[in-house]
């Protein structure tokens, strides 16, 4: 058995996984490209894609600057270059963690705002407000790209309206044979989007890569459409084209809660290179958790030297990363359907591929995601003010730091319960340093938090939070 749970084995018929992409029309380079992932996939090379704890080192605080010490002149650079600046939001994702049939930036955060809402006024605003047009661009999946597009046919901007291009799908490989998944029933099912990995493959084969650069756009701001933290920063942006990094990476510190995501360390020549948990063995999971030793996660922001990231392709070819192998059913809603593998990538993994990246600390102010029921809470509620570059940042106001958030799953992970358990929205939470919720519970208008707080109903019926009511401690519904 090999570590999927299959017979090692080689690909039998790489012709078979050719002929079905060429069908879905996708080029000839990705194709190339998804071969040498199938090659690591396959018998005896299938464990190169995991990175080994005795193969990497920590990263201390001395090995990347903090951005507090960006200075004046990083700041007054990166204004004079904003012209030459682009904002690109990976917009491939469904909200279906949450129940979301459509687009996850169609959801509505604040106010009344979407996602692509808030990151529209933003581009407008600072297009308007600083020097030139702020090119937007956003990158959509087949799954999200019709509803974007009808959106966009029906906001107010136009004349502004963002560029759109869409990343590739690979197909699914089945586990025991490893030949291309069929499913007769939904062959939509057959394919898999191949992480966010894909879009230095999607901006090269879209021509979006190549009309950036003769626009005169030379740098790209990369970050999810979900992290409403996330805008172009001039003084990053002047540190980045001032250094000539061909990547940068914000990082922030990691905690306890962040200890199953990916991790920023170094090689022992000091190339630095991100692990993400797919990519950990089992008996390497214990110091891959441990976010004393692995301080810095990926927030997955990036900058992008866009002229160096097309001489690479043009000299290279397709950046090939470090690959992640995602074991899944063919049919996720079907535990009996056959075991596959999806081959997927993360575009901040290209760390350990392109020369002269580098990587810079951030607050966690720069990475407010939107991933659970739980965050959504937090963003919509009074932590946080969306000012007037429509930027959503920590309210000035609140003295605590990152408020914690547990509500039960039973009742709040779908949108739609969330929305019926919050119908007059969140409780102020200002002075709130934690809320946990266990059952089924209404919370009605004009409510305060504060302090830590536990609100329980053990019954089967839903209780109340009546309105006007301020919670502190452990409140438990009769």
């Amino acid at each position: 058995m090999n570590e999927y749970g299959g017979e090692p084995g080689q690909v039998a018929d790489r012709s078979a996984f050719e002929e079905k992409m060429r069908k879905e029309g996708i080029p000839d380079d990705v194709i190339k490209l998804f071969n040498k992932y199938l090659n690591k996939l396959s018998s005896k090379v299938s464990q190169k894609h995991f990175i080994r704890e005795n193969d990497i080192e920590p990263l201390e605080d001395s090995d990347i600057l903090d951005h507090n010490e960006l200075s004046k002149e990083d700041e007054d650079f990166g204004r004079s270059i904003l012209d030459r600046a682009v904002m690109l939001k990976l917009n491939g994702g469904l909200g279906t963690s949450m129940g979301m049939p459509h687009a996850k930036s169609l959801l509505s955060v604040r106010e009344g705002y979407t996602f692509l809402d808030i990151i529209l006024e933003q581009a407008h605003l600072k297009g308007r407000s600083e020097h030139g047009e702020c090119f937007l661009i956003l990158m959509n999946s087949p799954n999200t790209d019709k509803d974007i597009r009808e959106y966009l046919d029906q906001t107010c901007y136009q004349d502004n309206c963002p560029l759109v291009f869409n990343q590739h799908v690979y197909p699914k490989v089945l586990a025991n044979t490893l030949e291309p998944a069929e499913y007769p029933k939904d062959r939509q099912l057959e394919w898999n989007p191949p992480g966010h990995g894909d879009m230095f493959a999607s901006l090269w084969t879209s021509g979006m890569l190549e009309y950036l650069l003769d626009q005169g756009k030379r740098y790209a701001f990369v970050s999810n459409a979900d992290n409403l933290g996330a805008s172009i920063n001039p003084g990053i942006l002047g540190y980045f084209a001032r250094n000539r990094f061909s990547m940068l990476m914000e990082v922030a510190n990691r905690t306890s809660t962040d200890k199953k995501g990916g991790h920023l360390a170094k090689y022992p020549n000091g190339q630095l290179v991100l692990r993400e948990s797919a990519q950990c063995p089992e008996d390497d999971m214990d110091f891959f958790q441990d976010v004393n030793r692995h301080r810095f996660f990926n927030t997955n922001n990036l900058w992008l030297d866009l002229q160096i990231l097309y001489d690479y392709i043009q000299r290279e070819g397709l950046p090939e990363l470090p690959l992640i192998v995602n074991p899944k059913n063919l049919n996720p809603r079907d535990e009996n359907s056959p075991r596959i593998y999806q081959l997927e990538t993360a575009m901040g993994s290209a760390v350990s591929v392109f020369e002269r990246s580098s990587a810079l600390k951030v607050g966690r102010n720069r990475f407010i995601p939107v991933k659970k029921s739980n965050d959504l809470l937090a963003v919509r509620s009074d932590c946080y003010i969306l000012n007037k570059y429509f930027e959503l940042i920590p309210n000035p106001k609140r003295e605590l730091g990152p408020i914690e958030i547990d509500l039960d799953e039973t009742f709040y992970k779908k949108v739609d319960q969330f929305e019926d358990r919050f119908p007059w929205g969140p409780p102020s939470l200002i002075e709130c340093a934690s809320l946990k919720v266990k059952g089924d519970v209404l919370f009605e208008d004009q409510l305060v938090c504060r302090g830590q707080v536990e609100v329980i109903n053990n019954s089967d019926n839903q209780k109340k939070v009546v309105q006007g009511s301020t919670l502190e401690g452990k409140v438990v519904l009769d």
